[in-house]
């Protein structure tokens, strides 16, 4: 498969950052941490891994804009934005759980065009150029054929915090969810349920709040797996308030049938 060079840029800079974080995992009792807000955490080598990143990207295209989780926004007014989390779980990685990812986009002229993601621990890299396909380590996927949503199996992103109303809003969308389908996952890592999706390993995915970084990367890859995504209401906000769903062609529409009786008015 030939890749676009924006990925082959992507893939250089998420096997970097990907070496210097296993290296760190396999001594995770040595890493510090520290609370950037109430149960979110931010871990010395999330630091380390986004600088080689950014550096890896900034060798190879020098006025390209930065929109990353720790170091904030660099060259604003450039039509071509890359998109970083470094470690999509960080509280899976700093807690020794081996499930977390790099999420990797780049956005031209406002739309995600190019998405990766990458789980150093198992090898496994995801990406996705708009018009292109998805893959896996330079294998074409598809989502599932799951047409019924009594058989998906979902995943959610619990949310963090110390907001008790977004908690008992959270629990009445999870509550109408449960019964209607087969099994729900929380795998602590987003970027790695938007690759799920797209890999079919998941039937779908929805969550609330969450950050561009948490989803750019894997919108694409879920949509050129030939997926469908978009917010609650069936609209194309997600990138914008963060609230989204990313399902199998055929469940979408009992999935959003299921949750909008009891969807929140700051969800819609």
């Amino acid at each position: 498969m030939h890749q676009h060079p924006f990925i082959n840029i992507a893939t250089e800079a998420a096997i970097a950052a990907g070496k210097m974080i296993i290296r760190c995992f396999d001594r995770i009792e040595l890493v510090k941490s520290e609370e950037k807000s109430t149960q979110d955490f931010v871990s010395e080598v999330d630091i380390a891994a986004e600088e080689i990143i950014i550096r890896t990207i900034k060798a190879a295209y020098p006025n390209h804009g930065i929109l990353a989780e720790e170091s904030g926004q660099q060259n604003l007014h450039s039509d071509f934005q890359w998109i970083i989390d470094p470690i999509d779980g960080t509280f899976n990685f700093i807690h020794g759980m081996p499930h977390f990812s790099i999420s990797i986009a780049l956005a031209i002229k406002g739309k995600i065009e190019h998405g990766l993601i990458f789980d150093p621990l198992r090898n496994e890299m995801f990406t996705a150029t708009r018009g292109r396909g998805a893959y896996l380590n330079n294998r074409r996927i598809r989502v599932s054929t799951q047409r019924q949503l009594a058989d998906a199996v979902i995943a959610t992103n619990i949310p963090h915090g110390n907001d008790p109303e977004r908690y008992s809003e959270y629990l009445e969308v999870f509550g109408a969810c449960l019964p209607a389908c087969s099994r729900i996952r929380n795998t602590g890592s987003a970027a790695l349920d938007l690759a799920y999706v797209a890999a079919g390993r998941l039937d779908g995915f929805w969550a609330q709040g969450l950050q561009a970084w948490d989803i750019a990367a894997g919108t694409v890859i879920v949509f050129e797996a030939g997926g469908l995504l978009g917010d609650f209401t069936g609209g194309e906000k997600h990138m914008e308030n963060g609230n989204i769903v990313a399902t199998t062609p055929k469940i979408l529409r009992g999935l959003l049938q299921t949750l909008a009786p009891v969807l929140p008015e700051s969800w819609k």
